[in-house]
Parts: structure tokens; C-alpha cells; sequence
């Protein structure tokens, strides 16, 4: 089931590549929505649960939540190393003269994409309600990391058909992710601590990547709306799974 789901996040990675060439005027609304989903997300369901299965605290914090302060702050300084390295080669000045910078952003968001698979599959060993929420949350974020993987690798200067071949690879790579899980099983406890880190993770890119880009160019009413939106809606399905 989890691969199946995770099929989803291909379509979407797609998507956000193909928008990325031809009509991005809406997508402000698209990422607004799933900025929305991944904090309800992250709030509503990956909280909750690690802080119920991870068990101990550690010098009085719970380890859920200590994980969850270490994912927010790797996915930080992930995202602060990329950002000075791309200063470094002099990115902002001339796009043309490092184009490995550019290949190098989108194999990180390959990375992270698989990681995103791992998460659904990891989530569905929990049970399907969970899967199905951290999958929602995935796949639709998912049309972000396309739009990002193309136009990365285009803006430093590399041909399209190496910008199309980052995003076939974006886009595999959540399935990737998924089936990796079929291998294993996660003990409860380290399953608890994972989507604890994770929810940290989903949280840097929800608040520190999403939702400014999403309200970079169009601080409109209606990408707010869509936030909005798109946290009620994660608190609604939660909400109906646990009946």
C-alpha cells in the first residue's frame, strides 16, 4: 500500500516540473495549501503520536520532542550550507559558470525525496490512518520539490534535458523511499522517534520554505485562505480517522 501511495508523490513531483516550464501563475495558491497540510500534519498526527511511543524523557524533555527540535535544526542547517555554498561559487552573479552548483541543489532534493518515501512507509507501519495523512502531506508537497528540482537545475546553466532527467529522478525517488520499507520493520519506539525528527523536518520546510515562497509574489488573500484551508483539512481527516 505504502508504494502504491507513494506513486502519488511521483505524479505530483511531475507536475511541479511541468508547471515549472510552462504555467506557474497559480502556484503560490498550490503551495500556500500545502504549506497548510504539513503544519496540520505535523501538528495534528506526528507530535501526537511520537510523544505517545517514544517513550522516556531525557534530562526532563521528551525525546519525541527533542527529536523534533533536532529535525527542525538539520533541515536548517542543510538548507543555510546549500544556500552559502551557492554564494560561494558566485551563483547570484552568473548562473552560467557553475552549473554543478545547480545539479548539486537538485541531487539534494532527490535526497530528500526519498526520505520523504521513507517517512509514508514508515508511517503506514504505524497504521493506515497515519499513512494515509503523512502520504496527503507528501504528495503535496511533492508538487513544490518538482517546480524546484527543474528550475534549479535550469537557472545554474544546465541543459533541460539534464533539468528533466534531476526531475525523472525526483520524481522515482519517493517510490524508492517507500519500498525500502518493505524490507524492514521499524520498532515502535525508534518508528515514534523517526516521525518525531521528521515532523521537525516537515515543519522547517512548511514554515521556512513553503509558505514564504508561496506568499513571496502573491501576498494575496486567498494563499492565506489556502493555508487556512489546508491545516482545517488535515484537522478533519485526523479527526474522522480516530472515530
Amino acid at each position: 500500500m505504502a508504494v502504491l501511495v507513494a506513486l502519488g508523490s511521483f505524479v505530483m513531483t511531475l507536475v511541479g516540473g511541468w508547471t515549472a516550464q510552462h504555467v506557474a501563475d497559480r502556484r503560490h495558491l498550490v503551495l500556500g495549501f500545502a504549506g497548510g497540510l504539513m503544519l496540520g500534519v505535523v501538528g495534528f498526527d506526528l507530535l501526537p503520536e511520537a510523544l505517545e511511543g517514544a517513550g522516556q524523557d531525557v534530562y526532563g524533555v521528551p525525546a519525541a520532542l527533542l527529536l523534533f527540535v533536532a529535525g527542525f535544526l538539520v533541515a536548517h542547517v542543510v538548507e543555510r550550507l546549500m544556500a552559502m555554498r551557492q554564494a560561494a561559487h558566485g551563483a547570484h552573479d552568473d548562473p552560467d559558470l557553475v552549473p554543478e552548483v545547480g545539479l548539486g541543489a537538485a541531487a539534494a532534493m532527490v535526497g530528500h525525496s526519498v526520505a520523504d518515501g521513507v517517512a509514508i512507509g514508515a508511517s503506514f507501519q504505524v497504521n493506515n490512518a497515519m499513512g494515509y495523512t503523512v502520504a496527503l502531506a507528501v504528495i503535496t508537497h511533492d508538487f513544490a520539490d518538482g517546480f524546484n528540482t527543474y528550475t534549479l537545475t535550469r537557472a545554474y546553466g544546465n541543459a533541460r534535458r539534464k533539468a528533466l532527467a534531476m526531475l525523472g529522478a525526483d520524481a522515482l525517488a519517493p517510490v524508492v523511499g517507500a519500498a525500502s520499507t518493505l524490507l524492514f520493520t521499524i520498532p515502535a519506539q525508534a518508528l515514534a522517534c523517526y516521525l518525531g525528527f521528521f515532523g521537525g523536518v516537515l515543519l522547517y520546510i512548511a514554515a521556512a520554505e513553503i509558505l514564504p515562497e508561496a506568499s513571496h509574489e502573491h501576498p494575496a488573500r486567498t494563499t492565506l485562505l489556502c493555508t487556512v484551508a489546508g491545516a482545517a483539512l488535515m484537522w478533519l481527516v485526523i479527526g474522522t480517522a480516530a472515530e
